[in-house]
């Protein structure tokens, strides 16, 4: 017994075929050149800009390691915590600089506050207003060549020194309050490994 045959399904007509012009041409390429650009550009510059970061980071390292003296910098958060020095705020004309040998470490910091700053700053090194002595510049000849502080100007000059059992560190605080609404302080902390 023969299956009868089925017809063929008959062929589909062909949709018709969209004509490009050749304006949407020109503006699809431009899109997907667009596109890559973005895709290549955008990474490019990224890594240049972290390139020139990086690079700008390790001048400014390589200049703070540099100093043979003050600069106008924050003692880094570690280096106040190290040192215990605790730079109150507001605190403006900062300056600092750590040396480093086999024997002594030493912070040295100067920086002007208000009234209720230095009481904070003097407070959180655990002394009182009350242990500063008047004309009593604590701070050594030695200290003084390597930071360059000169304490003959106008005073009056009040100082203290904060001695401490190792491995805590020993502090010399010399204040200038000629003006008595914004103290200078200058502090030299030492540790000994």
């Amino acid at each position: 017994m023969s299956l009868p045959r089925q017809a063929a399904p008959p062929h589909p007509s062909p949709a018709p075929r969209r004509v490009e012009t050749r304006r949407q041409r020109n503006r699809r390429r431009t899109i997907t050149l667009i596109i890559i650009g973005l895709l290549i550009g955008v990474p490019a510059g990224y890594l240049l800009w972290c390139a020139h970061q990086s690079r700008s980071s390790g001048r400014d390292k390589a200049a703070k390691w540099a100093a043979t003296g003050l600069t106008p910098t924050y003692p880094a958060k570690v280096q106040r915590r190290l040192y215990e020095v605790p730079v109150p705020h507001p605190a403006d004309r900062l300056a600092s600089y750590e040396t480093n040998n086999w024997r002594t470490s030493r912070l040295y910091v100067q920086f002007r506050t208000t009234q209720a700053g230095l009481d904070t700053f003097l407070d959180a090194m655990g002394v009182k207003r009350g242990d500063l002595k008047k004309g009593a510049v604590t701070i050594g000849e030695r200290d003084r060549q390597v930071s360059g502080w000169n304490f003959r100007g106008a005073g009056p000059w009040w100082g203290l020194s904060h001695s401490q059992k190792n491995p805590a560190p020993s502090q010399d605080v010399v204040v200038n309050l000629s003006n008595p609404v914004l103290p200078m302080v200058y502090v030299v902390s030492r540790t000994v490994p």
